[in-house]
């Protein structure tokens, strides 16, 4: 076993026997011999160093390797050694949980399932707790792998320290086909509200899998009381009843208890909640019971291929066919039973339910009794006195008048959430005798809807009070009472209402206006005016500005100008507190009154007074008629002072159209000096490059009327007023256009200074704003000017006076009086 090779290392064991570094390289050397030497080395370095883990880790790894390959059948002998080199490594290292690992993984392959679990619990024994979970996840492999009952238990071991794999459990349960122990494992952790699954399921989804569980299974399940934990689901988990009925209605048919399945499938449809709810359960109820009666067909298709006579299966086929039917017909009725039980104080759902049962007198009076009794006036969804109205309504139509009056008056009594409603029950009450022709009776019930209570001092807009105290102030009870008294009652009793109306200061302006047209039918005239006059002290503007357009019209149609007194002091009353937007009409309808009927130059000062008062959007339409009217009575000289005090009053805009509507009347008079100084001062107003129409029309002018000198001061007040505008744009043109220089001239010549292309000299190029900005404005200026020279020296005029001197139509060139445009002189 030792060769000549061997001596060296040999020499160096026998002088340090103890040294590890000496048995490693002695091994190291041995590493390419044959397995029967390198194994006698170290079993010599086992014997000197029992304790090493370092030589144990390598021998132990080098039988291993050696076997690995074999059938551990068939060299049964050869694993046994390895065994026996980790029994005795374990001697001394069991405190080391490699040794452990290694020797557990390979008893894995050995098919020695129950020295293998009893090494796997030696290892337990022997490492700390802290070392347990390297082991247990290696032994539950080996578990996973066995089945059967030996994992049920090593699982049931391991929950005992880790209490959270349970759900690992449960699936190995699942697997093995134990669905009793995996229902109750899985009910306990979803009653634990303090588990966390290890998986991010939720108690939802793990109640769901319970359900699911017991449900497909429920011939296996012993342990558990099905129906009391699907039935707590439904109280716990309520946006998911359906599913939950459902799974319950599915474990008793799996069962073959199909009655009690019905039983809760009619349970579910008459408790849920929500129409999806339903839906899912209706589906599935409807599906179960066409399954069956398809089976109970078949088994009769085959009776009667075979001629047997079976009236008892026969009758339980009719039958099922007949809840069936009545099943599909209860659907609609059960989708409203779902939406009332959602709210009970929903209107429109109590009147679909009526409208179900169609001809059913008894279900629709039984219907609207329990609606009645159910809703809660103040938490109504919709128009609960429609409600009661349409159950009178039905009595009505039946003819049974004296429980439509019950209804009505019971329906009187209840407190609304709004008193419109209430009011408006009244009228349909009044409505009702009015179809029964029944007047007196009608005239009586909006009498009593009318009656105030012992306090009438009390506030409409009050909530706190109930409807039937406030009521009596409703402007649409009164409305339809008055009405009714127009129609059927006598002049007295609708005065009486309209004058009630009034005192209880309730009324609007439609209702002002109908009083006074209903006395004026009949002949009322003052009185009407009257109900005018109350009319306008009870509204402000702009509510009265309505009342009064229409008290003055109807006065001037009545009088005329027989009451002229008295229609001037109604005009000044209305013009006292009016608004300067609503003054207009009314400064028309004066001046025309006194147009009329009065004195023209009455109408002239109203006219005048209108100009101050109107608003200032009808300041311009006001001069303007103003002007009109004056020109006509008096004559275009009048007007001057007009023009005069609009242009100082009215906005840049408006002025600049007046003083050339008042230049044009000045030119036409033949004033053309006071015409070109209207046009002097409208152009302070009109830019040239926006308003070029107005100096286009100076320009027209001063051809027409004008001179050299005139039309070169006409082109310097443009100049000026443009200057004016520019100035500003000028000057930031000025500061970009030097800015962009300086740029330029700096990237040619490394400084900031150049000379422009138009040749002036700019020596200092810093900032925007500088001189230099300055004179290119300038420059601007001039080239601005130089083109109006050009362009105004093509230009002749026609002199202002009639008469043309005869030396100025010869045809000499260089006649000494020819009009030159040269307008150097003037810069």
């Amino acid at each position: 076993m030792i060769e000549e090779l061997d001596i060296p290392f040999e020499e160096e064991i026998l002088r340090n026997p103890y040294t590890l570094k000496s048995w490693l390289r002695y091994i190291d050397h041995k590493s390419e011999q044959q397995l029967s030497q390198q194994i006698f080395v170290y079993e010599r370095a086992l014997k000197e160093l029992p304790g090493s883990y370092k030589l144990w880790k390598q021998y132990l790894d080098l039988r291993r390797e050696h076997v690995q390959e074999l059938n551990p059948v068939r060299f049964e002998k050869e694993y046994l050694k390895v065994n026996n080199c980790f029994e005795r490594a374990l001697v001394l290292l069991h405190k080391m949980p490699r040794i452990w690992l290694d020797y557990c993984s390979f008893m894995m392959n050995q098919c020695r399932v129950t020295k293998t679990r009893r090494i796997f619990d030696r290892a337990l024994k022997a490492l700390p707790i802290t070392q347990h979970p390297r082991i247990w996840e290696l032994y539950l492999k080996f578990a996973r792998s066995v089945g059967g009952e030996t994992a049920i238990r090593l699982y049931r071991r391991y929950l005992k320290l880790e209490p959270d794999r349970v759900e690992e459990y449960i699936e190995l349960l699942l697997s093995l086909n134990r669905y009793d122990e995996a229902a109750k494992r899985l009910a306990q952790t979803v009653n634990n509200d303090r588990f966390q699954s290890m998986f991010g399921k939720s108690n939802y989804q793990l109640w769901m899998e319970l359900c699911d569980l017991i449900c497909e299974h429920p011939h296996e399940i012993k342990s558990l009381k099905v129906e009391p934990i699907i039935r707590s689901g439904i109280r716990r988990f309520t946006d998911q009843v359906g599913r939950l009925w459902n799974s319950l209605a599915n474990y008793w048919i799996k069962l073959g208890h199909f009655e009690k399945a019905r039983d809760v499938f009619e349970e579910g449809i008459s408790t849920v909640m929500t129409v999806r709810d339903f839906t899912q359960i209706f589906d599935t109820y409807a599906k179960a019971e066409e399954t069956v009666i398809e089976r109970k067909m078949e088994e009769a298709a085959e009776r009667a291929e075979e001629g047997i006579d079976d009236p008892k299966a026969d009758l339980e086929l009719d039958l099922r066919l007949m809840r069936f039917e009545q099943l599909m017909d209860r659907r609609p009725f059960l989708v409203n039973d779902v939406l009332l039980r959602q709210n009970p104080n929903n209107v429109h759902e109590w009147e679909k339910r009526v409208a179900l049962w169609k001809d059913n007198h008894t279900k629709v009076v039984e219907t609207y009794t329990k609606a009645m009794r159910t809703i809660d006036p103040k938490k109504a969804t919709g128009k609960f006195h429609v409600l009661w109205t349409n159950f009178a309504k039905f009595y009505e139509q039946g003819g049974d008048i004296e429980n439509a009056r019950t209804i009505f008056e019971k329906a009187t009594h209840v407190d609304f959430k709004n008193v419109n409603d209430l009011a408006a029950l009244w009228c349909e009450y009044a409505e009702m005798e009015l179809r029964l022709e029944n007047y007196n009776k009608a005239l009586d019930v909006m009498g009593r809807a009318t009656v105030p209570p012992r306090n009438p001092n009390v506030d409409f807009r009050d909530e706190s009070l109930p409807v039937q105290l406030r009521v009596f102030k409703s402007i649409k009870l009164w409305s339809f009472y008055v009405d009714l008294e127009e129609s059927i009652g006598t002049i007295e009793s609708t005065r009486a209402v309209y004058d009630r109306i009034l005192e209880l200061k309730i009324a609007n302006p439609q209702i002002i206006i109908n009083y006074a047209n209903f006395l004026e039918e009949n002949k009322y005239y003052e009185e009407s005016f009257k109900v005018y006059e109350r009319g306008v002290e009870l509204f402000n503007y702009p509510i009265s500005f309505e009342i009064w357009n229409v008290y003055l019209t109807k006065f001037i149609n009545r009088y005329g100008g027989l009451k002229l007194e008295r229609a001037r002091d109604l005009f000044e009353q209305a013009l006292e507190k009016c608004p300067p937007k609503y003054a207009k009409p009314l400064y028309l309808m004066y001046g025309k009154l006194e147009e009329d009927y009065g004195l023209a130059r009455h109408a002239m000062r109203i006219y005048d007074r209108a100009t101050r008062s109107v608003s200032d959007e009808d300041r311009f339409e006001m001069f303007n008629f103003y002007i009109a009217k004056a020109s006509a009575n008096f004559g275009v000289t009048y007007t001057r002072e007009i023009y005069e005090r609009a242009i100082e009053v009215l906005p840049d805009k408006e002025a600049k159209d007046m003083s050339l509507k008042y230049a044009e009347l000045e030119r036409k008079l033949g004033e053309i000096d006071r015409a070109r100084a209207l046009y002097a001062h409208a152009s302070q107003f009109c830019d040239p490059r926006t308003v070029p129409s107005f100096w286009q029309t100076w320009h027209d002018f001063e051809v027409k009327h004008g001179n050299e000198d005139t039309f070169k001061e006409m082109l310097r007040i443009k100049r000026s007023v443009q200057a004016q505008y520019n100035t500003e744009v000028n000057f930031i043109s000025a500061q970009i256009l030097a800015t962009r220089q300086a740029q330029q001239s700096g990237q040619e010549s490394g400084q900031v200074q150049g000379v422009p292309s138009n040749g002036s000299s700019v020596s200092e190029i810093s900032v925007p704003g500088t001189s230099n900005a300055m004179q290119i404005a300038e420059q601007e200026a001039m080239q601005t000017k130089a083109n109006l020279t050009s362009v105004s020296k093509s230009m002749t005029f026609v002199p202002s006076s009639t008469q043309v001197n005869k030396e100025n139509v010869s045809s000499n060139p260089s006649n000494p009086d020819e009009i030159t445009m040269d307008m150097d002189d003037d810069l």
